[in-house]
């Protein structure tokens, strides 16, 4: 599958998510047996671990359609990295979108600065490097996951055996943003 087609369904599985018209959610016995023989997702979405953003739902997907990383403030780490090169070389994977969110709490911490030794202290630090052009604004939160977003894309792009899928045009990465209010997935530039 074409990346175009891959990000055409996405799009069109999150409008009928925004309208109330989800089809693809049922998961019946016929769909977990097919799954058997093993997954053949069209595309890998990284997003965050917020509860209110689980990528099947708002790109209303089905059982092995979505090969989906998960991990507070969509970040990359050694781990995240491999479980998407795993993907791109194994599952040929063709459309891989990192997706941010509306009030992105790991993003939020970050932008506070976030100071207490613990594990969500590495989270944060890792965010942090989208926050370097952030002004003070109402809308410093979501430019500041909008950066973030575009900057794990960048990182991707970066990555062994991403690169050479990219250079073969066999492969598109890209941000997308979600809008908790509306459902709404916007493509992010």
């Amino acid at each position: 599958m074409m990346s175009t087609n891959a990000l055409e369904k996405l799009i069109k599985g999150n409008d009928r998510f925004v309208n109330g018209n989800m089809k693809r959610l049922n998961i019946d016995k016929e769909s977990r047996i097919k799954g058997l023989k093993g997954q053949e997702p069209f595309a890998l979405v990284l997003s965050c671990s917020d509860s209110r953003v689980p990528p099947e739902i708002i790109f209303d997907q089905g059982l092995g359609d979505l090969f989906v990383v998960r991990v507070a403030g969509n970040i990359i780490d050694k781990t995240v990295l491999g479980s998407i090169e795993y993907a791109v070389k194994h599952l040929n994977i063709k459309l891989v979108m990192v997706l941010g969110h509306s009030n992105c709490g790991a993003v939020k911490a970050a932008l506070e600065g976030y100071e207490e030794k613990n594990n969500i202290k590495i989270i944060a630090d890792k965010i942090k490097p989208a926050l370097v052009d952030i002004k003070e604004s109402n809308k410093a939160l979501e430019e500041a996951i909008k950066f973030n977003v575009k900057l794990v894309v960048e990182k991707l792009k970066k990555s062994e055996p991403v690169i050479s899928k990219l250079a073969r045009e066999d492969l598109e990465i890209l941000g997308g943003f979600y809008n908790i209010d509306s459902g709404r997935v916007d493509i992010l530039e």
